[in-house]
């Protein structure tokens, strides 16, 4: 088997503040492969969000190792990818050149990776307005943006926090389609942070269930292959569907583990 595009090997944070020490997750471990599609959902205050800082290098662990690709992890590097909820588009600055930024600042936008840039922008339909500012364009069309700058550096892992959460339902189930058939079509490798239990189950290979007080991995379900293979909205309406949500369900209304806990 090759080697996983994330290991996180007993990864535990504690936040230390002057009113004392919260244990934020405790014993993580968890592999993400190559071209695989994860979903972490879970309560608010669960670790969730933590464990994508760790994973994207902008918080060291108290404990635990984190590698990314075969390689040491937990450091900012272009290898991993995020994208959050908002979009951070730099207002003064065209749609090409926000895309650019990553790029620019590492020193390595040459011609190349130019022309892969404007690949991007044209497989996400933004080619006609790359030279228009953010404020011209619809939450859903930034957000495009976005993942157009987070896959610019061709990271082998993207992060995703919640990236649909503040858009309208239907343009959420639009950008669903748009993203999953990126990734695939670029085989990356994903971790989804989100606390939609459809979005999760429509779009991942597998969900796992996170509880709180501390955050731990209590549950985890692999998604069958007639849903992983239809688009998110197709896999709404297929039989298995609901079983699985109304599962996941189940899990989140026992945040803390103490009845059921798998």
């Amino acid at each position: 088997m090759s080697e996983p595009s994330l290991l996180l090997d007993g990864i535990t944070h504690v936040y230390v503040t002057d009113r004392g020490a919260s244990l934020a997750v405790d014993d993580i471990h968890l592999a993400v492969h190559p071209g695989e599609f994860v979903s972490l959902v879970g309560p608010s205050g669960c670790g969730k969000t933590t464990l994508l800082s760790i994973i994207a290098g902008l918080i060291r662990p108290t404990e635990g190792t984190v590698r990314v690709a075969g390689k040491p992890g937990g450091k900012l590097s272009p290898r991993v990818g995020y994208m959050l909820q908002q979009d951070y588009l730099f207002p003064w600055r065209t749609i090409h050149d926000n895309v650019m930024l990553g790029l620019e600042l590492s020193g390595k936008a040459d011609a190349t990776r130019r022309k892969w840039i404007l690949h991007l922008l044209d497989e996400l339909g933004l080619l006609q307005v790359r030279d228009s500012y953010p404020h011209q364009l619809s939450g859903g069309m930034r957000q495009r943006v976005a993942l157009v700058r987070t896959l610019a550096t061709e990271p082998d892992l993207l992060l995703l926090d919640e990236p649909f959460s503040a858009l309208d339902y239907q343009t959420r189930l639009q950008l669903e389609e748009l993203i999953l058939e990126i990734l695939r079509t670029h085989r990356k490798t994903a971790l989804l942070v989100t606390h939609d239990i459809s979005e999760a189950v429509a779009m991942s290979d597998r969900v796992l269930i996170m509880g709180r007080n501390p955050g731990r991995i209590r549950h985890e379900l692999q998604i069958p292959e007639n849903i992983r293979r239809a688009s998110p909205i197709e896999a709404r309406e297929l039989p298995g569907f609901h079983p699985l949500f109304h599962e996941i369900w189940r899990e989140l209304e026992d945040p803390d583990g103490k009845e059921g806990a798998s």
